[in-house]
């Protein structure tokens, strides 16, 4: 990331405002994008950590970079003004599609590792990148599920996309991890084929198995094979910061502070609580 390395860091999310203005070592934190005005105030609590210093960097969940339709104007000008707003030194969105034909589906969906979708998707970046006034990150998604017309395993398909837009790498290693082992493969295998040299950050996360399929939930602990994982990632590349995610069902403090402590642990960088 631009300015980096900044350590560990935590989603900033209203519900845990209080508990991440309370930890002392924190440089960086990720906001959704699309919950920062355009104009007006921030968020309480949130211009308050830009103030003393603390990174934010805006991440986009409903651009759909990967959608046949051109990215909407008035979305990109928002996510461009989040970042002016925030002082961010880059922003993210994800390599996926959210609504197609003018229907919403409320949720990240993958897409064909086509050639024809790295074109849609690069497309939409460059649009994206004709506004912005900092570089952006692409994050891969979990899918739970491959097309059948795929003409790119997952390695090929994102370089290309990282390659044709200059875009830097948000890897999630939780979406790593749930891909690997809902295909049965090993999530190593794709750490060795990506460019690691682009990623700006990395996401972690919680999740849990349900009949027979891991589900990347953002509400349940980070499982220790991901944190294993955290490990691994930084033996072959130590990525600039290291960010917890965590959605909903948010524990008692002791226990977001043990699993912050814990990707310290497992990065190397120092601890944040």
């Amino acid at each position: 990331m631009p300015g980096g390395p900044y350590g560990v860091g935590i989603g900033w999310r209203p519900e845990i405002s209080g508990f991440i203005a309370d930890l002392p070592g924190l440089r960086f934190v990720e906001v959704i994008a699309e919950s920062v005005p355009s104009t007006g105030p921030l968020p309480t609590g949130l211009a308050e950590l830009r103030d003393r210093g603390v990174t934010v960097v805006p991440h986009g969940v409903r651009l759909s970079l990967g959608g046949a339709e051109p990215v909407d104007p008035a979305r990109v000008t928002q996510f461009a003004a989040a970042a002016e707003q925030l002082g961010a030194p880059l922003v993210s969105e994800h390599i996926a599609f959210v609504r197609a034909g003018g229907l919403e589906a409320g949720h990240l969906l993958p897409l064909p590792r086509t050639r024809e979708a790295v074109d849609a998707v690069v497309a939409n970046v460059r649009r994206v990148q004709a506004e912005l006034p900092v570089p952006v990150a692409l994050e891969p998604i979990a899918a739970l599920f491959d097309w059948p017309d795929d003409e790119l395993d997952e390695a090929d398909f994102l370089t290309e996309i990282l390659t044709r837009t200059d875009a830097l790498l948000l890897l999630d290693i939780a979406n790593v991890y749930a891909n690997a082992r809902n295909r049965g493969t090993a999530p190593t295998a794709l750490l060795d084929r990506l460019p690691l040299e682009r990623v700006a950050y990395v996401h972690v996360a919680g999740g849990t198995e349900h009949d027979g399929v891991y589900h990347d939930t953002h509400t349940h602990p980070v499982p220790a094979a991901v944190v294993d994982l955290v490990r691994e990632l930084c033996a072959r590349h130590r990525p600039p910061a290291l960010l917890l995610e965590r959605d909903g069902a948010y524990p008692p403090a002791p226990e977001l502070r043990a699993e912050l402590d814990a990707l310290a642990a497992a990065s190397g960088y120092p601890t944040v609580t």
